[in-house]
């Protein structure tokens, strides 16, 4: 990569963290202003779960739509595409009425939203070397945390000096923005538009490989945990531990805060890990193991009877996280060519939308039925399962030969055949 390119790397990734920061606004402003919904609207935690759901099923059946449309499409114009689409539907969500039209609002919201971390991919894949790959998935995945930290104070201002409908109009408008900033600034790298324009491979000649559908199985009990955080954490605060809305307004945006370290800690990890001779597998695979342990830190996050050792808890829970993602951010990059890394990362995140669909009703069956108890626990002890598929299942991340892409007739397929 020429030294010009390589300057401009930093921007491009730039503004995938904005994007990304602006899509965990519109996810968290939900749940700062649920607490007001739910007495509004008369919701339960069960009516408040399908809600979500209406949104997770979105996002998973759009998943297999949205990494492919991006390929095809580029991702100058894939990206910008699936921004302006959830950025309209944010702001529809103002319009509201009940349970049901807010449900529709987070259906059309899923849809858009699922191009978010294809393209990001993308952007990665097209502007970074193997050595850098998890430092900038973890700075754009960074711009979750930092959504997430700034929307409990600004939503909570806003909803109290607007309305909360107003929240919903100034977030989706400033997806609108982005997108204007994005047509202007994007670009391919010449160096890799060869192998970026090609025709991508059909994603369900890809889903028949391994890599593919072990990734995807382990995100079923990975991403579900996040989702968990973002969606009940404010009412977690309210119900569990009591606290006002302005209270939290205070305090919900701590763990984002420790969550985005982690996104760059399990970057620098993986990275550091590389530049010392450990191969890619063992590299990225030691850095996932290292982070999801510390996602069991969760279980006794709900035991404990002080709230700020409880959220100190869960911000270490969600460190590990984002430790977590930044390294498997990098997985389609290191083992596809770059034509076919959005379609990758959207197949996979299917299981991530799957998982989040049947954990987010458990959820709010347990909640209303028990405590947040059970749930905590859960979530502490699933990512377990992710950590045994990655190693024991995903296989080597090395080069994968892809069906009818003639530019990987050098690569080996050792994905779909060999063990690690």
């Amino acid at each position: 990569m020429k030294s010009g390119a390589s300057q401009l790397r930093w921007l491009m990734i730039g503004m995938a963290f904005v994007a990304t920061a602006i899509t965990y606004m519109e996810r968290q402003a939900l749940s700062v202003v649920v607490p007001v919904l739910m007495d509004q609207f008369q919701m339960s935690g069960v009516a408040y779960s399908r809600v979500i759901f209406a949104f997770m099923l979105a996002y998973t059946i759009m998943n297999s739509v949205s990494g492919p449309l991006i390929d095809l499409l580029g991702t100058r114009a894939g990206f910008a595409l699936t921004t302006a689409w959830w950025s309209v539907a944010a702001m529809l969500q103002a319009l509201a009425k009940g349970a049901w039209s807010l449900g529709l609002c987070r259906f059309l919201l899923g849809m858009g939203e699922a191009g978010n971390w294809p393209g990001s991919v993308k952007v990665v894949a097209e502007w970074f070397p193997v050595q850098e790959r998890a430092l900038a998935s973890g700075i754009f995945n960074s711009g979750a945390a930092f959504g997430a930290i700034v929307t409990p104070p600004l939503v909570v201002l806003i909803v109290l000096k607007a309305g909360w409908r107003a929240a919903f109009l100034m977030v989706g408008l400033t997806g609108l923005v982005w997108v204007f900033l994005w047509l202007f600034i994007y670009r391919t790298p010449r160096e890799v538009e060869a192998e970026v324009t090609g025709l991508p491979t059909p994603p369900w000649t890809l889903f028949r490989q391994r890599f593919v559908w072990s990734f995807a199985a382990a995100k079923i009990f990975l991403d579900p945990v996040w989702y968990f955080y973002v969606f009940w954490f404010p009412e977690y605060l309210k119900r569990a531990r009591h606290l006002d809305l302005a209270s939290i307004g205070k305090f919900a945006w701590i763990p984002y805060l420790v969550a985005g370290l982690g996104n760059i800690i399990g970057g620098w990890f993986s990275g550091f890990l590389l530049r010392r001779g450990v191969p890619v597998t063992i590299a990225r695979k030691s850095a996932v193991t290292v982070f999801i342990l510390l996602m069991a830190s969760a279980i006794p996050a709900v035991l404990v009877p002080e709230t700020s050792v409880s959220i100190a808890l869960v911000s270490l829970a969600m460190l590990g996280y984002t430790g977590v993602s930044a390294n498997m951010l990098a997985f389609p990059a290191d083992v596809y060519p770059k034509n076919v890394v959005a379609s990758i990362w959207g197949l996979a995140s299917m299981g991530s939308g799957f998982g989040g669909m049947v954990f987010v009703l458990v959820t709010g069956w347990l909640v209303d039925r028990y405590s947040y108890a059970p749930v905590f626990v859960g979530f502490g002890l699933i990512p377990m399962i992710a950590l045994l598929i990655v190693w024991f299942v995903v296989g080597p991340l090395r080069p994968v030969l892809v069906p009818g892409d003639e530019r990987s007739a050098g690569r080996t397929n050792v994905v779909a055949r060999d063990s690690i």
